[in-house]
This record gives C-alpha cells, sequence and structure tokens, in this order.
C-alpha cells in the first residue's frame, strides 16, 4: 500500500536542543519534511496520538522514558508499531546496538554523525514505510 502522503512527518526526540536543532538541520536539507521535536521519552508519548509521524528518530539516554523504552513501548502498541525507528545515540558498544535493533529499530547511528549517513537512513527508512 503505497503512502500517497507528499510531505512527511517526523518525530525527533532528544534531550540535548544542540542535537535536536542539528537533526532538524540535517532533515530540512532534504526537504518535503516536517519535523516535530519531544525533549524526552515522555514528551513523546504524549505527541504520537497528536499526529500521523512516518518516522520517529530517538536519542537512548535522556530523563525519564529512555529511547529504548520509547522503542518498547511504540512496538507493542499497535497504533505505532509500524512507524520506523531511527537511534542516534552516543552509546557505541556493540550490546546497545544490538539491544535497540532487537527492540524493532531500523537503524542505529553513533554520535558524532554526517549528515549524509543520517540522510540515508531516513531516506531507507521512509522507502521502506511506503511500500
Amino acid at each position: 500500500m503505497q503512502n500517497n502522503k507528499l510531505i512527511k512527518f517526523i518525530l525527533i526526540v532528544e534531550d540535548s536542543s544542540t542535537t535536536r536543532a542539528l537533526i532538524r538541520a540535517v532533515i530540512q536539507e532534504m526537504g518535503d519534511f516536517n519535523t516535530v521535536e519531544a525533549n524526552s521519552g515522555f514528551e513523546a508519548l504524549k505527541l504520537l496520538p497528536t499526529q500521523e509521524f512516518d518516522l520517529v528518530i530517538t536519542d537512548i539516554n535522556m530523563p525519564d522514558i529512555n529511547g529504548l523504552e520509547l522503542i518498547n513501548f511504540m512496538k507493542n502498541n499497535p497504533k505505532y508499531s509500524h512507524i520506523p525507528l531511527i537511534i542516534v545515540s552516543t552509546e557505541r558498544s556493540e550490546e546497545d546496538k544490538k539491544r535497540g535493533m532487537a527492540l524493532g529499530a531500523m537503524a542505529y547511528i553513533t554520535k558524532p554523525f554526517k549528515a549524509y549517513e543520517l540522510q540515508e537512513v531516513i531516506k531507507q527508512a521512509i522507502m521502506h514505510e511506503s511500500i
């Protein structure tokens, strides 16, 4: 089933305002994307029912609800389980990557990241979503 919506909505979940701004700038370079920002997993949970998101990009380490808990919630909730998830984190261990991917993230990018790297993963996630 093809998603005919031209503008895609991406939820950025990151407690660092600087990193949120960087991710937003990288996404804006790509065009045809609107971003919504949450500064914590808890705020993301409040935003999820307000908009139909095409992608969620989340950090792992955040106050209150961390990124892995957010992913676990989304993948176990039929309303959100179809939304592709990308983790962008400072956590570099193979164990963290494996945990994130096992919970349902489709990509794991470590900070600092290159803009083209994030853009490529976003393109893959959106293409996967619209198949």
